[in-house]
């Protein structure tokens, strides 16, 4: 892992509790400037507070956290996110990906999406390109975009991309980790020579509040939170490749893969599949409304 990220700037998305602020606080030890791109300003704030208490303050003044409102469920709040960022950022070294939901009920987003695939991948999509200006005129720049294991159980379904047809939200999860990775892979052929690499990970079982929406039995729930602390990831531990892939010096010009506890792991087929990739990121350029 780099040793300082001095003089970079770093945005992360959902940066106000688990992996995010665990990747937040890391970054702002390494002197990045941070920015926290959070749906609820007041929890942001409070947890900038609390990694400027943990971290310290540094004399030389290196490291800044900041916090801006970011709602990937609303395009009109990605758009006007990226707006102030373009006026007042006069760099943009690294953009993580990291803010996602997780097995929610049937919900939809401002715009009329699907939420898990509307937050997880169209209200990321939206973002990093409203965003790639800035990160090619920082070059050498970097995005990481954090997938899940559970890709492996999705599937994109172009025929019923906003589950109008028929809704699982364990399915629903995998298809947008999924969309990340086939994003992720299209992104970084597109950027070829550009000096802005694009790379996907999972971040392995976490004990993040990712999991809210899921039901667990009352009189398992001991069971569960015993099993959670003996195996689960703690924040930390989980943000490390988020970490490692947003400063190390190992993966400088390194693009279009995909990671796991540091180290590059192989995809599925279908995750390499680079036909529905191009297919997946012409119809979300329509959805999210860069192309009419």
């Amino acid at each position: 892992r780099g040793g300082s990220m001095r003089g970079k700037t770093v945005i992360i998305t959902g940066a106000n509790s688990g992996l995010g602020r665990a990747a937040a606080a890391e970054l702002l030890r390494m002197r990045a400037r941070v920015i926290m791109g959070c749906r609820d300003r007041a929890r942001a704030e409070r947890a900038a507070r609390e990694i400027r208490a943990e971290v310290g303050e540094r004399a030389d003044g290196a490291g800044e956290l900041v916090v801006r409102e970011l709602d990937l469920a609303s395009l009109r709040s990605v758009r006007a996110f990226c707006h102030r960022v373009l006026q007042e950022e006069s760099r943009l070294d690294v953009l993580i990906n990291n803010a996602g939901i997780f097995q929610c009920p049937y919900m939809k987003t401002e715009d009329g999406f699907e939420m898990q695939f509307g937050v997880n991948h169209l209200g990321h999509f939206l973002l990093t390109n409203l965003l790639l200006g800035l990160l090619k005129n920082s070059a050498p720049s970097r995005i990481v975009v954090v997938s899940s294991k559970l890709y492996k159980y999705g599937e994109i379904n172009f025929e019923d991309l906003n589950s109008e047809i028929s809704y699982n939200k364990s399915f629903c999860y995998s298809r947008s980790k999924l969309a990340n990775i086939l994003f992720a892979r299209e992104l970084a052929r597109r950027l070829e020579g550009t000096g802005v690499t694009v790379n996907s990970l999972h971040p392995g079982i976490v004990r993040t509040n990712l999991g809210r929406h899921v039901n667990i039995p009352l009189l398992a729930k001991p069971l569960f939170n015993l099993v959670s602390w003996a195996f689960f990831k703690t924040p930390l531990e989980g943000a490390q490749t988020s970490i490692y892939l947003a400063s190390s010096p190992e993966v400088e010009g390194v693009s279009g893969k995909y990671f796991g506890d540091c180290k590059e792991e192989e995809l599925l087929p279908k995750a390499m599949d680079d036909l529905v990739a191009r297919k997946l990121w012409d119809i979300s350029e329509v959805m999210v409304g860069l192309l009419k």
